[in-house]
């Protein structure tokens, strides 16, 4: 909640900081990256958990939803517009964070390699 109340904080703003020199689908996308852990770590009980279709498939939900909510509240703001190119690199930054997540599941936690014991 506190991530998504930061969202709709910078999204309320008229003018953000100073423009930057990293492109504006790249802040996007790594501002949802981050959204798109966190979701994770909440739909699945932690960063650790084993990535299932059922986890990506309400994270992506929530992660869409919330982009697709971001733009439209943006266009209430004065002189911001909602953009489906901006909602996109937020929902590409969600998926790229799955895709970390998966990764790390399989880097950090080591699977048992020893046979079994028949009983």
């Amino acid at each position: 909640m506190v991530y998504m109340a930061g969202i709709f904080y910078l999204s309320a703003q008229s003018s953000l900081p100073a423009p930057s020199r990293i492109p504006d689908k790249v802040e996007h996308a790594v501002e949802y990256f981050g959204f798109g852990l966190v979701v994770f770590r909440a739909v699945a009980g932690g960063l650790g958990s084993r990535v299932t279709a059922q986890h990506v498939k309400v994270t992506m939900l929530i992660v869409t939803l919330y982009a697709i909510s971001d733009e439209l509240h943006q266009l209430f703001v004065p002189l911001r517009t909602a953009d489906v190119r901006d909602a996109l690199a937020d929902v590409t930054g969600g998926s790229i964070a799955l895709i970390a997540c998966w990764a790390w599941r399989i880097i950090a936690v080591p699977r048992d390699r020893s046979p079994k014991p028949k009983s």
